[in-house]
Parts: structure tokens; sequence; C-alpha cells
């Protein structure tokens, strides 16, 4: 289980290669999400059963479902996904007060 998953973490989900589409996309399998997903991919060529990492930043938290852009949002269970960068707010050099004049 992946915990701490946050909104802006950058998370990865294991999916299966389903088939090829055309010549540059792929349709893939993401468990515990009910529908098809497809995917570019230009440079490799996968076959039907492999498995390809799909990576994405969180958006929204609810409880233990998780929904996550992957080109398009995709809503999963926290137990399908594993925490690849935590997300760490900019940090100011300056203050944002005024300089006295």
């Amino acid at each position: 289980m992946a915990v701490g998953i946050n909104i802006g973490d950058e998370v990865a989900v294991t999916a299966t290669v389903r088939r090829r589409v055309t010549e540059d996309r792929v349709s893939v399998s993401i468990p515990g999400y009910g529908f098809p997903h497809s995917i570019v991919d230009r440079t490799s060529r996968v076959e039907k059963g492999q498995q390809i990492e799909l990576v994405g930043d969180v958006t929204h938290v609810d409880g233990e479902w998780v929904t996550v852009n992957l080109g398009v949002p995709v809503t999963l269970n926290m137990d399908m996904l594993k925490l690849v960068t935590a997300y760490k707010p900019p940090s100011r050099k300056t203050t944002l007060v005024d300089k006295p004049t």
C-alpha cells in the first residue's frame, strides 16, 4: 500500500499491454480501472501481455481513491500506485514584505 500519497506527488502504475491500435498507439489495461486506456508509444515495440509502467501526477485524493493525470484523469485505488517522487513546494528566497523606503 502506498501510504502518504498527496496531491502533486508523482506516482506510477503498472499496466498490461492489450494490443497495438495504430503505429504509434497502444491499448493498455490498468488494474482496478474498468476501462481500456490508450497511450502513445512511438519509440519502443511492446508486445501483447507485456508490463509497462505509466507515470502521472496526483490531482485528487478521496480516502483510498486517488485520481492520477495520465493524459486523462484516471481514478484508482491507492493500493495500485507506487510513489515515485513526493511533491515539495517551492521555497521562497526573499520575504513577501516590501523593503522600507
